[in-house]
């Protein structure tokens, strides 16, 4: 069960989840640092609640739907379910939903695109833990829309796969990767940089790396 802040802050917000990266390392035992929650409320909605229950409330990310609740120094990501009106390779235009499938559709991968209730209740629309347990890293629905949507998620694959991956990559989605190799041409030096050192920060890059070169 989750304690401190993310605790406060489901306990401050109705139908509030825990989402993305803290279920995953949750469900396949790993320590939790960072716990992000999404609600199916506008985000002014979601601050004026978060400050009503005692939380310091930043606006970090409003146009996308995000605010950082604090207590006690313990930041929590809190982000309005959120779909897609446009999207450039790079950046997307969102709008508010009320809809959990519709948010998860969005996300990268399977393994990242679960949601867990206050009370431990979990929500996997594509598949995740079962992919996650098989060591199998593959995109939420259609590869080469989730490429689109953002070309850095060609990287963030080998990521993923250096530290959740098991045995041979998913076909269908090394196939979209190479094709959709050209758009990262689009990204930022930046965001390829900061990706490429995540993947090397994981326990072993190699195999990764090698496919990379693929």
């Amino acid at each position: 069960m989750l304690q401190g802040a993310p605790a406060a802050v489901l306990a401050a917000l109705p139908g509030a989840r825990a989402v993305g990266g803290a279920v995953r390392d949750a469900l396949a035992g790993l320590a939790l640092h960072d716990v992000d929650v999404a609600a199916p409320l506008p985000p002014e909605e979601i601050a004026r609640r978060l400050t009503a229950a005692g939380l310091k409330v930043f606006e970090t990310g409003l146009a996308h739907g995000t605010v950082t609740a604090v207590l006690a120094h313990e930041p929590v990501e809190v982000t309005s379910l959120r779909r897609d009106l446009v999207t450039d390779g790079r950046h997307a235009e969102v709008a508010w939903t009320e809809d959990w499938r519709e948010d998860a559709a969005r996300r990268d991968f399977t393994i990242n695109a679960m949601s867990l209730s206050a009370t431990g209740e979990l929500w996997d629309y594509f598949g995740g833990r079962a992919d996650l347990a098989a060591g199998k890293v593959r995109f939420v629905g259609e590869p080469a829309i989730r490429l689109q949507e953002d070309y850095l998620r060609a990287l963030r694959f080998f990521r993923f796969q250096a530290r959740y991956g098991r045995g041979a990559p998913d076909p269908v989605s090394m196939a979209a990767i190479r094709d959709a190799v050209p758009g990262l041409a689009r990204l930022s030096i930046e965001r390829v940089w900061m990706e490429l050192k995540r993947l090397l920060a994981a326990p072993d890059p190699g195999a990764a790396l090698a496919l990379m070169a693929e």
